[in-house]
Order: C-alpha cells, then structure tokens, then sequence
C-alpha cells in the first residue's frame, strides 16, 4: 500500500488539504453576500475554481449586479480552458474520464503534473490534486457557510477580510516571474483607476480583462520580435 502512495500523490493529497481550507472564508462571505447555503455549494461543486468564485461572490457583495459577478468570474475562468490543452494532450482521457478532467482542469493540479519528473507521476500528480482539492474544497465550503449562518454578520468576526486574504492566498504562489507580477501591477493600477467612477463590480471585470488581454498578447509579441 505504501508503495502507492508516490511522491506526486502525497503532493496532490497535501496540497488539497492546504487549498481546501480556503473555502472556509469563501463559504461565510458568500452567505454575507446573500447566497443560501445551497447556493453556495452549488458554486463549488459546478463552478470549481477558487479565484472565480471569490471573485463572483465579491462582487455580489460590493452590490455589484449578477451579470458583473459573473462576468468576473468567466474571466478569470479562462485560464482553465488554457490549461486544458497540455494536459489533454498528458493525460488523453477517454470516455467519463474527459467529464471529470475538465473539471478538475486547475491551477493546483496542473502544477502538480508539471512539477513531476516523468508521465506517469504526472498523471497520478494530476488526479491526486484534482480530487483532493475537489474534495476539501466542498467540504470546507459547507463548514464555511454554515458558519457564516450561525454568526450572522460575519463583518463583525473579520470573515470579510480573511476571505480577501485568501483570495491573495491563493494568487500570491502564482505571481513568480517578471511576468505574472508586471500583469497583476497593471490590472491593479487599472482597478484604482476606475473605482472612483464605475458601479460596484465593474473594477473587478475591468481588472480581468486587462489581464486577459495581455495575456493573450504576449506569445504573439514573443513570436514577432527577432
């Protein structure tokens, strides 16, 4: 049995356990933000992706309208379907199996996979952190709205702000390099800019897109210059 507890499992499992706490926070601000205890496990059960769903439930609960929360949350979204691709072409599901890939499609998992030496522990790297965070991730998230419920207004316990500082929990790990760090510091100047002027939620979206963009932009300036 020990034997096939390989290092990229121990990995996927730990890290799940590490990234499931986080739902705590995002289950009492979704309960503050108005969202039913059912509601907010559908969230995570469908939607399945930390920094899209913090993103949903904080505008919602800056008095953003629904179509700006969701907005927000497709576009930070987009980066899954990027990673879909290269793990495709890994782990090449069949059947079911391309159901549950896509939704445990990731920045945990992937990382995981990438971090391992060969194919085969990149495979097992993959599903272990897929499912485990998937796991913890739902069961955290029901602790953390029911407790939102039973404390009411969970302002006055400080959840507003550990949920901020989860969501930059969840970022800060992947702002290494040049890159990322240049894309997170314009989108923020771009957020400060348009506070003063837009309605609650759009900073938010207006955030996402920019990121989006130079994202997008950045292997075709990469592909034109010598």
């Amino acid at each position: 049995m020990r034997r096939h507890f390989t290092p990229a499992i121990r990995m996927g499992v730990s890290i799940g356990v590490a990234t499931g706490l986080y739902a705590i926070s995002f289950g009492a601000l979704a309960v503050t933000a108005g969202l039913s205890v059912l509601q907010t496990s559908a969230l995570s059960l469908l939607m399945f992706t930390g920094g899209s769903q913090f993103a949903y439930v904080g505008v919602l609960a800056g008095g953003g309208p629904g179509a700006s929360a969701t907005a927000a949350a497709s576009l930070l979204g987009i980066r899954n379907a990027i990673y879909g691709v290269p793990m495709n072409a890994l782990l090449r599901p069949l059947s079911w199996r391309r159901l549950a890939q896509a939704q445990l499609t990731i920045d945990e998992s992937v990382a995981t996979a990438s971090a391992q030496d060969s194919q085969d522990e990149a495979r097992r790297g993959f599903w272990a952190a897929g499912i485990a965070v998937y796991v913890f991730w739902n069961i955290f998230t029901v602790v953390g709205a029911l407790l939102g419920q039973a404390l009411g207004d969970t302002r006055a316990w400080g959840l507003d702000g550990a949920a901020v500082a989860a969501f930059l929990g969840l970022l800060w790990p992947r702002l290494k390099g040049r890159e990322p760090l240049a894309i997170a510091a314009v989108s923020a100047v771009a957020t400060v800019l348009v506070v003063p002027f837009a309605p609650a939620g759009i900073p938010i979206v207006v955030a996402a897109v920019v990121a989006a963009v130079i994202t997008w932009l950045q292997p075709r300036s990469r592909q034109v210059a010598p």
